[in-house]
Parts: C-alpha cells; structure tokens; sequence
C-alpha cells in the first residue's frame, strides 16, 4: 500500500542526500546497487525544494516521425493511464534519441495537463523547453538538457521498466528527487524510511557537526581527539538503532 500522505509529506522536508543516508541502514541491497541516478541530473526548478512521488513511466522517440500517425490516441491513452495511478505522481521519461537533444517531451502545454492528473515534476532522460512556464504550473524537473522544439515527441510505451540515468525505474516506486539527484525505493523499504532518515540526520547533528564546529579555544589534538570521540558516538548510535555496524 502507498504510504499515508503525511509520510510523504514529511520526507519531502529533507533533501535527498539524507534519504539516502536512511535508506542504506534499512535496505539490504548493496548500496552501490540502488535506484539512484549514476549520470548527472540537473534539476531546473531547484527552487521549489524536493519532490515525492510514485513513478509513472513512459518511453519516447522524438527523432522517429512513425510514432505520430498514431499521436492523438497514444497521447490519449497515455493519459489515462497516468490518471488511474494513485498520487503524488512522477513521470519517469526515458528518451531513445539519448544523449541527442532531438525534442522536448514537457513543455507548457504538457506539464500543465499532467498537473491536472496528479502529477508534481518528471524525471526525464532527455530534454524539457518553456522552463519558466512548467515552473508557474508547478510542475518540477530533473532533465539532461534544453530543447527548441518538441520534434516528434509522443508516448510509445507506457506502465513499464525505463531506463534513465544509468539506472532502471519500475512503475510504482517512491522516488525522492532534488539537485542532487533522484533515487527510487525499493517497495520493501518503504515502511521505515522516513523514521530512518530522520533518525540518521539527527544523530549528525548530535555527534560529528558538533564536535567539528566546537573549536574554538581548543588545540589541533583536543579537535582531533573531540572528533574523534564523536564519530565513534555516531557509528555507536547508528550500531544500536540498526543492530549493525556504524561506520566513522
């Protein structure tokens, strides 16, 4: 089941770094292994903080003029799925043409529909155009680059795996994106996410930042030995909350 709306609510008052940092004490996936971005992402409204959401997916071809005969009734349907998807939504785009910039799948037009349909931002592996406009529409983005036009950009796949970013999304997942990136959760992990990521950002603040920011009066050794002490707190904490090993 989706998480309560609070939840998400309140993971989006972190960045996606300290999700992170929870999601690799509750998962047991390889943390090299997980659905983050391994490509450089850039987010054009990082204004508007982090976003959350379930993915709904799709894969365009801008550079294949074939995919329009059809474009009315892909776009339709298209459509119907994103709006029998529960929300907060996130279109996760995979763009064949890639790396070419051949055409933008978002625009004005698309992101104010998409809007409409439940849908916060998209997280496209190709190019997005009227950037000022999808920001007042309130509808984020995590694209490779800018477009001029939109080529023959139309829907040809839907509700299925997609690769983007040098990583695979599945239909569903939560995802947490800002600037530095994204990263999709696994559905296991889901549960205990928020508690561990709100757990890990204070013990930092209760530990290292401290000890790193308390230095004045104090000799380079007495620093040393604070932050040293300090870490080794961290990784106790970390040790008890998570029965594993912390790392300092």
């Amino acid at each position: 089941m989706p998480l309560q709306h609070s939840t998400l609510l309140q993971l989006k008052r972190w960045n996606t770094p300290t999700i992170y940092n929870g999601w690799e004490q509750i998962t047991r996936m390889d943390r090299t292994e997980g659905g983050f971005n391994r490509e450089p992402t850039t987010d054009y409204m990082p204004e508007m903080g982090p976003m959350v959401g379930y993915a709904t997916t799709v894969i365009f071809e801008p550079s294949n003029k074939d995919h329009v005969k059809n474009k009315a009734e892909a776009w339709a349907e298209f459509r119907k799925y994103v709006a029998g998807v529960a929300g907060p939504k996130i279109v996760v785009v995979q763009d064949l043409d890639k790396p070419d910039l051949v055409g933008a799948f978002w625009g004005e037009v698309t992101s104010n529909i998409h809007r409409a349909l439940g849908c916060v931002g998209t997280i496209i592996d190709g190019g997005i155009r009227d950037v000022d406009e999808m920001k007042n529409a309130g509808f984020k983005a995590l694209a490779r680059g800018l477009c001029v036009g939109h080529a023959y950009s139309c829907p040809i796949r839907w509700n299925c795996a997609v690769e983007v970013f040098g990583t695979t999304i599945q239909p569903g997942q939560l995802i947490h994106a800002d600037k530095h990136g994204f990263l999709a959760i696994p559905p296991e992990d889901e549960e205990g996410l928020l508690e561990a990521s709100v757990f890990m950002d204070r013990n930092e603040c209760n530990t290292v930042i401290p000890a790193a920011r308390s230095t004045q009066g104090k000799s380079i050794e007495e620093i040393l030995e604070s932050i040293n002490r300090a870490g080794a707190d961290f990784a106790e904490a970390v040790r008890r909350k998570f029965n594993q090993e912390g790392e300092w």
